[in-house]
């Protein structure tokens, strides 16, 4: 069996966004992306989203920004923030994985380089564009139900495994949680 770190996140998470970014830059360690919806992973641990707290939501965009500074990510606050991100976390699921690498970085960015609404379909559609998906497909193979099954599966599965937001690393059972972690699951990963 091939080790790997699984690496739940969310497209609407900043701080999957910025996990992201470092990750792109380590070689020779198998990250598995595992796609959840980190609103309903929130409902069903009975959390309040930092988004909806005014408290917490000025610190994560202060956070946010000094996090980006210090690692050199181009990163801009999303004034879009939060948005449904059903469609795109299923997308990731339904597309081909040839393309997977290039979908999360043209989202990822659209939503926190480029301050682009990802949730509206126009704009999506022209996202996929860029990865070479077939549009019609895509919105049509997002409604299948093996589709939204396997998100909420892996959704529930995340839950059981008591993860509380994203993103979270999980490497030999033991869970990393926050972008600040990524070093802590790589050790993990290396022992």
């Amino acid at each position: 069996m091939t080790k790997e770190v699984d690496f739940y996140f969310d497209f609407i998470s900043p701080y999957s966004y910025l996990a992201h970014q470092k990750i792109k830059t380590i070689n020779n360690v198998n990250f598995n992306y595992k796609p959840i919806l980190v609103g309903g992973l929130h409902n069903l641990q009975g959390i309040t989203a930092p988004a909806f707290i005014k408290s917490k939501l000025k610190y994560m965009i202060s956070d946010c920004n000094l996090i980006a500074k210090k690692e050199k990510i181009n990163f801009t606050w999303s004034s879009k923030f939060p948005i449904n991100s059903l469609n795109i976390m299923r997308g990731y699921l339904f597309i081909n994985n040839d393309v997977k690498n290039l979908y999360l970085n043209e989202i990822f960015d659209a939503y926190w380089k480029d301050n682009l609404d990802i949730s509206n379909e126009e704009i999506l559609k022209s996202l996929i564009k860029k990865c070479e998906i077939n549009s019609n497909n895509f919105f049509e193979g997002i409604k299948d139900s093996k589709i939204k099954d396997k998100l909420k599966v892996i959704t529930q599965e995340a839950h059981d495994k008591e993860i509380f937001g994203a993103p979270t690393f999980v490497v030999n059972n033991k869970l990393f949680w926050g972008q600040d972690r990524l070093s802590f699951a790589l050790d993990e990963y290396y022992k």
